[in-house]
């Protein structure tokens, strides 16, 4: 079998076995070599997470729609923040792979274990999800566990005496530590449960944050860090697409499962209509060249770890707006309670309050569309209240067009704006 490697801008690209791949020791590619496009395995390790997302949707819908939750507003609050939390333990495993893939040759035996490993235990964690703080919740830690782990000792190996080595190794202590909280948290009640496993993803999200410090074998500079990262902007664009897939999935489904009535048609039309919205104003320029904006960064690694938390932002708030197509598409002619109203006008503001960092990200600005397009999310919340809940998916629709035709506005006539990144 031939397979080839990614070059420098003037080398041309042999090819090489897969035997002596397997061979020679893992080594991380340069940053200026020219971007590989995704593999297909790691396409078909994104294709979990649509089923993943759709768990997650599933789950806060329940906590939204049951009886206590809907009467008593802080059920409501502990049920999110319990998704919230599912939410960050699958983000933590799909970031952590893309970086991977996006450092080293995803072609390599070694990185496809890892993708693999990543891929099943995604799975595992999806299905978990409906009673992870009951009855599956032993199952969801150990495939975290499992596939955190499994990942830096599986890199470690395979980089032999390389430099890297050491960070991998950090890495691999960190999870095992963390993976004690996980492993005991499940075997908890559901307040014991919740305490540790926060613990454990604080404990996590920080050690990355700081270069993975262990006592006596130090820490590393994020800056530091080797990444293809036009690979990585391309990863990242695609992860948002597959969570806006799951908005597609989420709406079809609720409709599918209800009478064709006009209120439930109109409520399915402003749900795909929302949408195509998010969608447009995603892709308006920076979604397009968040490549070019990470290749000219001073500090690619920086701007690609902020990146990171700007998509795991503007997710949450695509995840709280399938949630609000559901309810709504449900009950479209209903008074909607404060938490339904939350998820059906939070969800598109929250997703423009990322929007508005990624722009910052890429051209070292913010639209003051994005603004005020949150604070009339905000000022309509009141009044929609006491109106049926198809007037409130509408005025979503109206406010996310208007920031879309400001945007095409402002780009209209003018030269494509270059990348400007302030990293």
């Amino acid at each position: 079998m031939v397979l080839r490697l990614r070059g420098g801008p003037n080398q041309r690209r042999r090819p090489l076995t897969m035997g002596s791949r397997v061979a020679r020791h893992l080594e991380p590619v340069p940053a200026a070599n020219p971007p590989g496009r995704a593999t297909f395995l790691e396409l078909f390790f994104d294709l979990v997470y649509v089923f993943a997302l759709t768990r997650i949707s599933a789950r806060a819908f329940e906590d939204l729609t049951r009886e206590p939750g809907r009467e008593h507003g802080w059920g409501t609050v502990t049920g999110g923040g319990k998704t919230l939390l599912l939410l960050l333990a699958l983000w933590a495993v799909w970031q952590g792979t893309a970086w991977t893939t996006s450092r080293y040759d995803p072609y390599r035996v070694p990185l496809q274990t890892v993708v693999i490993t990543a891929l099943v235990c995604s799975m595992l964690m999806g299905v978990a999800i409906p009673r992870a703080f009951s009855e599956t919740a032993l199952m969801f830690a150990v495939a975290y566990v499992v596939t955190q782990v499994s990942r830096p000792l599986i890199l470690a190996v395979a980089l032999g005496a390389h430099p890297y080595r050491r960070l991998k190794v950090r890495m691999a202590v960190v999870f095992a530590v963390s993976g004690v909280l996980w492993i005991v948290g499940a075997m908890l009640s559901t307040n014991g449960q919740v305490v540790l496993w926060t613990a454990a993803l604080v404990l996590e999200y920080a050690a990355a944050r700081f270069g993975w410090p262990v006592p006596g074998l130090g820490r590393s500079k994020v800056s530091k860090w080797e990444i293809a990262g036009e690979h990585l902007a391309e990863r990242y664009q695609q992860f948002f697409l597959v969570a806006l897939g799951e908005t597609i999935l989420v709406a079809g489904f609720a409709y599918s499962a209800e009478p064709y009535k006009s209120g439930h048609a109109w409520a399915f039309g402003l749900a795909v209509a929302t949408t195509i919205m998010l969608w447009r104003i995603y892709v308006q320029r920076a979604g397009q060249i968040l490549g070019e904006a990470v290749v000219k960064a001073r500090h690619p690694a920086n701007i690609g770890r902020s990146a990171a938390d700007t998509h795991l932002v503007m997710v949450v708030g695509l995840a709280a707006t399938a949630i609000g197509y559901e309810l709504i598409i449900e009950h479209p002619l209903e008074q909607i309670p404060g938490p339904w109203l939350a998820m059906v006008l939070g969800g598109p503001a929250l997703f423009l309050v990322g929007r508005a960092r990624f722009e910052y990200e890429v051209f070292g600005r913010v639209s003051p569309s994005r603004w005020i397009a949150v604070l009339v999310l905000a000022a309509a919340a009141v009044p929609l209240l006491l109106l049926p809940g198809v007037a409130a998916t509408a005025v979503g629709v109206l406010v996310l067009a208007a920031v879309a035709v400001a945007d095409s506005r402002r780009a209209h006539g003018a030269p494509p704006e270059a990348a400007a990144p302030p990293f």
